[in-house]
């Protein structure tokens, strides 16, 4: 019978362990203690079951896989025990199952749903990037002119890679939202709505602290773009956003946002179309997952940004390659090629993550 599982076992696990204190309580509650009997099948090859499977005690057999699979690079037929450095890592952990798995002796195990650890990592590694840096070294725009929002939004690096058809219909389903001085336009945790660009006026960025006096992050202008973050990665705002002058605000729907701006700039690659890219050099894998993940299972020759680093790192890449970016399931790495896109970058995602990543 399923018990909770103690937070400090789960504490032990990669990458759970790497959630802040709320999404670690929010998987704490739904992962539960489970005790298999020796024998027992834990998983069968061609399953899918979206879970990530941990040993807490005991032995459990990885058997040999039917089908010929380049990237199963442990070999087969392996024992993976309760407290190793192994078992701090999902068993055999692909979808569908390449392998099975069996209890070989009594043991102990945690199924953790693979989505919602994805989409709490997403949420995780987003927060507190999304709007640090964005006036970092430039001066701030006040002017109210009618064209100065368009033609900023119009000369970034993002909007050069979006069909004019999807400039054109975004700028015809835009909202305007007249604010006054003091309005909060976005508060922090709230549930991600819309994005919003400035048309007149300035903005104050601020993040709630521990000791709930809010910190300034930046102060905004007209032309400057917010609230994309959330929208990526379905999560909760990580910031606050108010109106520091009398102004206004365009914005445009959630649902606008991922057809008209979002799937536009993401291009998604097969494993096999990946590899060749990467193979005649016409392409970099870069790994925006946590440094230990990366480490268990990291694509050959890869390079590890973690999401959360992303912004701070982007700069050293060079404009002139192609990457690939890739993460278990494809949630991670769709926010980060659009972040990349962002700037200019050419960049692809691997279409399913590894976790749905099939050999040649």
């Amino acid at each position: 019978m399923a018990e909770p599982v103690d937070k400090k076992i789960l504490k032990q696990f990669i990458p759970a362990n790497a959630l802040k204190a709320e999404n670690f309580e929010e998987l704490s509650s739904k992962t539960f203690l489970e005790t298999v009997s020796a024998g027992k099948t834990i998983f069968k090859e061609g399953d899918n079951d979206k879970k990530a499977i941990y040993v807490i005690e005991g032995k459990v057999e990885i058997a040999p896989g039917s089908a010929k699979d380049e990237d199963i690079t442990t070999p087969a037929g392996y024992i993976v025990e309760g407290g190793s450095d192994k078992a701090k890592h999902a068993i055999a952990n692909r979808q569908p199952r390449k392998q099975s798995t069996i209890a070989k002796t009594d043991c102990k195990i945690i199924r953790i749903d693979s989505d919602l650890l994805d989409i709490l990592l997403t949420w995780d590694q987003l927060s507190g990037i999304e709007v640090a840096e964005i006036s970092a070294d430039v001066e701030v725009k006040t002017n109210d002119e009618e064209g100065d929002w368009m033609t900023s939004i119009l000369q970034s690096k993002a909007f050069l890679q979006i069909p004019p058809a999807n400039i054109q219909t975004m700028f015809m389903r835009m909202q305007e939202m007249p604010a006054k001085a003091g309005t909060e336009i976005i508060k922090q945790d709230d549930e991600g709505d819309y994005y919003y660009i400035i048309k007149q006026g300035k903005c104050k960025v601020t993040r709630s602290s521990k000791t709930g006096k809010p910190l300034t992050l930046a102060t905004i202008g007209v032309g400057d773009a917010f609230g994309e973050e959330a929208l990526l990665s379905n999560a909760k705002r990580n910031a606050n956003v108010i109106m520091e002058t009398n102004g206004a605000l365009m914005r445009l729907s959630k649902d606008d946002f991922n057809e008209l701006l979002k799937e536009p700039m993401l291009s998604w690659l097969t494993g096999e179309e990946a590899d060749a890219l990467v193979k005649n050099e016409s392409a970099v894998w870069i790994d925006v997952r946590m440094e230990s993940e990366h480490k268990d299972s990291g694509m050959p020759g890869s390079i590890n940004i973690p999401l959360i680093t992303l912004r701070i790192k982007a700069s050293s890449l060079d404009t002139k390659k192609k990457y690939i970016v890739y993460c278990d399931s494809g949630r991670r790495s769709s926010a980060a090629a659009f972040l990349l896109s962002e700037r200019g970058m050419n960049v692809y995602c691997l279409k399913g993550g590894l976790v749905e990543r099939t050999g040649d």
